[in-house]
């Protein structure tokens, strides 16, 4: 089946291959042109909905989805959410946005270090029907950046039930327990 994820960001296209195998994905990085139009969303189903919504209007009859994820952090009053891949500014790479986190947290609530990652994929089916999946991965902030594999926050983020950072472990063993594998996996169930 051909699924279209209407992102750019490299990493997720990657995980989204990952865990549709046997699917045929494409995103933004397989058009010629496309012009994204503005995440200016409040919540992550509101830019997921921004999304999607933007490719179902250019790849009607397909299975199209618009995700939007990030990390929040209790301690820093749930931030940096929505805004979680520009939290040191709208170019920041994914060092700059998780040393801003462990920054942040030591000045503001260096004794909370609960968080969660959150997806919300809004997608369309080729008849138009809409539907929302969600997933969340508790956890906490580790003190430092560990390991190599992953991506943005994965690096900071030990999950609920282990001592090892996102980067740490395994790309599989990731993927097995992910916020984005919660979602796709609700999302699987519909084809």
């Amino acid at each position: 089946m051909e699924i279209w994820v209407a992102t750019g960001n490299a990493g997720k296209v990657k995980e989204f291959k990952e865990l549709l195998v046997g699917h045929q994905v494409f995103s933004i990085q397989d058009m010629k042109s496309y012009s994204a139009p503005p995440e200016n969303g409040k919540t992550f189903e509101e830019n997921a909905t921004i999304k999607a919504k933007s490719f179902k209007a250019i790849k009607p009859g397909l299975w199209v989805l618009g995700e939007d994820s990030g990390i929040e952090v209790e301690g820093l009053g749930n931030m940096p959410g929505i805004f979680s891949a520009r939290y040191a500014g709208d170019n920041a790479r994914d060092v700059e946005n998780t040393s801003k986190i462990l920054k942040m947290l030591n000045i503001r609530s260096p004794g909370n270090r609960k968080a969660q990652f959150r997806s919300v994929i809004i997608a369309f089916d080729p008849q138009g029907v809409q539907y929302k999946f969600e997933g969340i991965l508790k956890g906490e902030i580790a003190k430092d950046m560990r390991g190599t594999n992953g991506f943005g926050y994965d690096s900071i983020f030990v999950p609920e039930g282990s001592t090892q950072t996102l980067a740490e472990i395994t790309v599989i063993e990731k993927n097995k327990i992910s916020h984005r594998f919660q979602a796709v996996n609700q999302l699987i169930q519909k084809f």
